[in-house]
């Protein structure tokens, strides 16, 4: 079980690492990020993710390559933690060491928006992840409501005396 998890996620950081694209090419506004600016563009921010074969979740990765997030894969939802150094940089592309992987998939990052990229795996354009960011505190904030009135068994009655 351990490791068709670890198969799952080393699809999803494959394309939720960000880790990812091979979309140099896309036309428009998009821009193909080097992995530092990758890294400062994603690291500690919470992004949310759709992926081309219907896999979507919420992650983080953190500055020191740790990674922490959720993934939904045929309704199913599973939350996922991996360790310091799992996302890690070279020279020219960021890649994920993963547990039970029998390699390890570097990607390429593309800059959508100011507030979105899409990572896809290296030489596999086609598996690509759209990630846009998200503010938790701006999610709380919108789902809040107006306070309903508390109903209490007890009643509080003025004294007479």
């Amino acid at each position: 079980m351990h490791s068709r998890v670890a198969t799952l996620v080393s699809g999803l950081i494959g394309g939720c690492m960000a880790g990812a694209a091979m979309l140099s090419s896309v036309a428009g506004a998009e821009t193909a990020l080097r992995p530092e600016e990758a890294r400062r563009f994603i690291a500690d921010k919470m992004f949310s993710y759709t992926c081309f074969d219907g896999t979507s979740g919420a992650g983080r990765i953190h500055a020191d390559g740790s990674v922490v997030g959720t993934m939904q894969v045929h309704g199913r939802t599973r939350y996922f933690s991996f360790p310091v150094n799992t996302i890690r940089l070279t020279s020219d592309s960021i890649c994920a060491a993963l547990p039970h992987a029998l390699i390890q998939p570097c990607f390429n990052v593309v800059q959508t928006s100011a507030h979105s990229f899409r990572g896809s795996l290296r030489g596999f354009g086609f598996a690509y992840c759209d990630f846009v960011r998200r503010n938790p505190r701006l999610n709380l904030a919108s789902g809040e409501t107006r306070p309903h009135p508390v109903e209490s068994a007890v009643v509080l009655r003025p004294s007479h005396e």
